[in-house]
């Protein structure tokens, strides 16, 4: 297969202004696999252990091949630097995305060479620059090696003293900001009488409102419609019960985001998933998003309508 490389002299591709790249790499054990992952979760196209030669026609066929959708593309890169000529690749690779106009970071995670030995032993594999030498080798060669890449580093974590998951909510931190605004809510309207959701976070009844299924002029249309919605929304209770349910929500959300939860559901719901719940549903997502969140919406039971 042949793919073809866009030269300086070819004029930039329409969507290279729209296109990001960024190169994950750091020490072997300071978590680049697990930053992958996060990374990939925020939307990035993520390839990993690709070497950096290849960026080059990865990033011309994105950018010349039509796949974008009119969104800003992602794409993420784990390094992992080898040789010195890695780096000779690397600064080819850089020289072409700044010709095509592409958004390009480094991102670098670290850690003390305590941490990494540490790390090393834990999971009984020799480091990739070991070469039979001692362990400690093989990390001093590879810290040499990527001194001028870390000092050039737009994001740089040192992982020594971090779990997992506060790797993760430091990524998320870096990547789009800290607290709930790095959360994705999704909210959906369901039927009890088709069964409670098994994959929700939250769970609420709003089988106390008033039913608009027993008023004849409402019965036809759904929570959607503004006459439903404002039949729901007006009764007693309903603004009540919003209240302390976005306030809840609100509290939880600004938790999860520090335990690297970032992803959320909640389902609401009422007797046949029609009426109350979808009318709560769009509203909650309604305040949610005032609150500068990123929320979707959906209904269950939305096929289910006038069968």
């Amino acid at each position: 297969m042949t793919i073809r490389n866009v030269s300086a002299q070819d004029s930039t591709p329409e969507p290279a202004n729209e296109f990001e790249v960024l190169l994950i790499t750091g020490m072997s054990g300071a978590g680049r696999s697990r930053a992958a992952d996060s990374i990939e979760d925020m939307g990035w196209y993520v390839v990993d252990n690709m070497p950096p030669k290849l960026l080059i026609p990865l990033v011309d066929m994105m950018t010349t091949s039509g796949t974008h959708d009119g969104g800003v593309h992602k794409l993420a890169a784990v390094i992992d630097v080898r040789s010195r000529a890695y780096f000779d690749d690397l600064a080819e690779v850089f020289s072409h995305l700044d010709d095509l106009g592409v958004k390009t970071r480094i991102l670098f995670l670290d850690a003390s060479d305590e941490v990494l030995i540490k790390r090393y032993e834990s999971v009984r594999r020799p480091h990739p620059l070991q070469h039979g030498n001692r362990l400690i080798d093989g990390i001093e060669e590879e810290r040499e090696l990527l001194a001028n890449l870390k000092e050039r580093a737009d994001i740089m974590i040192d992982t020594s003293l971090l779990s997992i998951h506060q790797l993760s909510t430091k990524l998320y931190e870096a990547m789009l900001g800290s607290g709930p605004s790095t959360v994705s809510v999704h909210i959906f309207s369901f039927g009890f009488k088709y069964g409670t959701p098994t994959d929700a976070d939250f769970v609420a009844d709003v089988r106390f409102l008033p039913n608009p299924f027993w008023v004849p002029n409402l019965r036809e249309l759904t929570g959607m419609d503004k006459p439903v919605s404002d039949y729901v929304l007006s009764s007693p209770g309903a603004e009540a019960f919003l209240d302390a349910y976005e306030q809840a929500i609100a509290t939880a959300l600004e938790g999860y985001a520090q335990e690297d939860k970032h992803f959320v559901t909640i389902a609401i719901g009422c007797t046949g998933g029609q009426h109350r719940s979808v009318a709560m549903s769009e509203e909650l997502a309604r305040r949610l998003r005032a609150r500068g969140l990123s929320v979707t919406v959906s209904a269950r039971e939305s096929a289910k309508h006038h069968m």
